[in-house]
């Protein structure tokens, strides 16, 4: 089957300028009037050759750190900017829903604004007048729509964009981060709404932070790192080995009380399948002159929400901790670890001498879904989560 868009070889170079002395003494103004100083330049590759194609009917997401070039990426493939080098070919139309208020102008009402974006995106007047009822109720801003788009807040303006690109009919959608903007009744109604894109057929390319809702979305995922791709696969094993590398806090030894420091705190292994055992260590160390007075020290569990999600209770393993002058070790292990996928962070709660605390991010862990033997289809990520019963 041949690709409906194909990326070869693109690479995009920005000149930055920096011009010294921005900050100079009354003196060095006069001086540098008669001898000016050169503006340096400095080449910054945004993007360095990216190469990919995308099926027809794909969805595919595009994940990566800020500066990574995701939202150049799709700059590009809206003819925004142009690349520095390589080509695009495009086998159908092309939406793209970038920022609030890309292809948007503030002095149009909200209908005319329909049109006119509409028609940016090459729609004829007869296509869009089939799609404006659909378009006008899922933006809900029936009642503002003879009103300036300058006078509406940001939040309808995103719903008015997203509406014009998601029910226009093109065969590309582009998608940046506008899915994680808005309130939770909208970002519901995105999320199923470009389910049903995807499900209609539609190949879209989807920028965003929230990794929950670009494995929900997309089959497969590309990496960028400083402008060059670095991963590409199925959506779950990207997300999980970008979080697994660059998400991983580095474990910095820090004092809990005046009296008492956190030494050492390990988990291994950092990447395991749900259900799996995973051991930790601790240690800690008392200052000359006092002694350990331990009441309380649990292993907290954080999703990447920075939600807790589990605590791990030590206080019955108080009699196992090793013993020397100054300083307390354990070493423990959880014999099923059944948390579901995902990345999730580990802390401690801890209680000293009269003293309590919280401490976050100590480390991290990885975890991969058990593989099914009866191929019955998981839980959709949605579905997933805890609930409180009274």
């Amino acid at each position: 089957m041949m690709p409906i868009l194909e990326i070869e070889h693109i690479t995009k170079k920005y000149s930055l300028r920096h011009k010294p002395g921005a900050y100079m003494t009354f003196r060095e103004k006069l001086i540098s009037l008669v001898s000016p100083a050169r503006t340096q330049q400095e080449d910054f590759w945004a993007l360095s050759d990216v190469s990919f194609s995308v099926l027809e009917g794909e969805s595919v997401g595009v994940i990566g750190r800020n500066g990574a070039g995701k939202s150049t990426l799709l700059k590009i493939l809206s003819r925004i900017t142009k690349p520095t080098s390589g080509r695009i070919v495009a086998r159908g139309r092309i939406a793209s829903l970038l920022e609030v208020g890309t292809g948007f102008h503030p002095e149009l009402t909200g209908r005319e604004n329909i049109f006119f974006n509409g028609s940016l995106l090459g729609m004829k007047r007869k296509e869009i007048q089939g799609r404006f009822d659909e378009i006008v109720s899922f933006s809900g801003t029936e009642r503002f729509l003879d009103t300036p788009l300058k006078q509406f807040s940001s939040g309808m303006q995103l719903r008015l964009a997203f509406s014009v690109s998601a029910f226009l009919e093109t065969e590309i959608l582009l998608i940046d981060e506008v899915l994680s903007v808005g309130d939770a009744e909208f970002q519901k109604k995105c999320v199923e709404k470009m389910e049903r894109v995807r499900g209609a057929g539609r190949t879209i390319l989807y920028v965003s932070h929230d990794l929950e809702s670009v494995e929900r979305l997309c089959k497969t995922s590309i990496l960028l790192s400083q402008g060059r791709i670095v991963n590409a696969g199925p959506s779950a094993e990207v997300i999980g080995g970008y979080l697994s590398e660059s998400g991983e806090p580095a474990f910095k030894a820090l004092n809990l009380t005046p009296e008492v420091r956190l030494e050492s705190f390990q988990v291994n292994p950092a990447s395991i399948v749900s259900g799996d055992s995973i051991t930790f260590s601790i240690e800690l160390a008392q200052e000359r002159g006092h002694d350990f007075h331990m009441s309380d020290l649990c292993l907290l569990f954080y999703n990447y929400r920075k939600q807790r999600v589990a605590i791990y209770d030590l206080r019955n393993f108080f009699a196992d901790f090793e013993s020397s002058p100054g300083r307390l070790r354990y070493t423990g292990k959880i014999s099923h670890f059944n948390l579901v996928e995902g990345s999730y962070t580990i802390g401690i709660f801890y209680g000293f001498n009269s003293a309590a605390g919280d401490v976050y991010d100590l480390v991290s862990v990885n975890v991969k879904g058990q593989p099914d033997p009866l191929s019955v289809k998981p839980y959709d990520v949605r579905y997933r989560g805890f609930v409180q019963l009274n």
